[in-house]
């Protein structure tokens, strides 16, 4: 099954969507998840194509599949217009920016932080996660920097990375990590309770949108008796 669709436009131009969480191959137990391998499966499939229109709603997830689909994005010879409809945190955050330009609604969120991970072992074992860890967050800030350019220092990069910055529309052009802005949408962004027990900085406006929606769902399955 595809874990994405795509229109095609006169042959030339495809639309992608990534709305769920990045995961392992092997793991994509709903069909709004996407692995490397999925991604990589269906994008094959597409063909010779001039233009890829790249919507993400995403929490992230899996940093190394996340990396892979990157890769693909920025090796395609196709022109990627990325647009953010609701969220790209994490690792989703790092694919959009293969985007040759960055799109964003003033109602949706860019968030980065830095990679971790949870590890059992000696301490051996954590320092060498410690030092996996550190590699895989340069990795990440060269794919912001390459994006970002002369906007932010790798300092302020850094700092962003270090602190789990949550960047409104505003924000995100501001340093780089998009070119424009578009008008709000009603794309809900992509996020659950389990991922704000994850995230420490999740923004109060974020939660309570959530909260509303969620409520409204439960509302309209009780209307239809489901």
């Amino acid at each position: 099954m595809k874990k994405f669709w795509s229109m095609l436009l006169n042959g030339t131009t495809a639309e992608i969507t990534i709305f769920g969480e990045i995961v392992s191959s092997g793991y994509e137990w709903d069909d709004s998840d996407t692995s490397a391998l999925s991604f990589q499966k269906d994008l094959k499939e597409l063909g010779e194509v001039d233009t890829i229109n790249l919507h993400i709603n995403s929490p992230g997830g899996s940093v190394f599949d996340g990396v892979a689909i990157y890769q693909m994005l920025v090796q395609h010879k196709a022109i990627v217009n990325t647009y953010i409809d609701g969220l790209a945190a994490s690792i989703a955050s790092v694919i959009a920016m293969a985007g040759d330009r960055i799109y964003i609604p003033r109602n949706a969120m860019i968030m980065v932080h830095n990679p971790w991970t949870i590890v059992m072992g000696n301490a051996t074992d954590l320092r060498k996660q410690a030092d996996d860890l550190e590699k895989i967050g340069q990795s990440m800030q060269e794919s912001y920097l390459s994006k970002i350019g002369d906007k932010i220092t790798a300092e302020k990069l850094t700092e962003l990375l270090n602190e789990e910055t949550w960047l409104s529309a505003t924000e995100a052009v501001e340093y780089g990590f998009a070119d424009e802005i578009l008008e709000e949408n009603r794309v809900a962004a992509c996020i659950s309770d389990k991922l704000f027990a994850d995230y420490k900085n999740v923004p109060e406006k974020l939660k309570k949108k959530t909260e509303s929606e969620s409520l409204l769902a439960k509302k309209i399955k009780i209307l239809r008796g489901a």
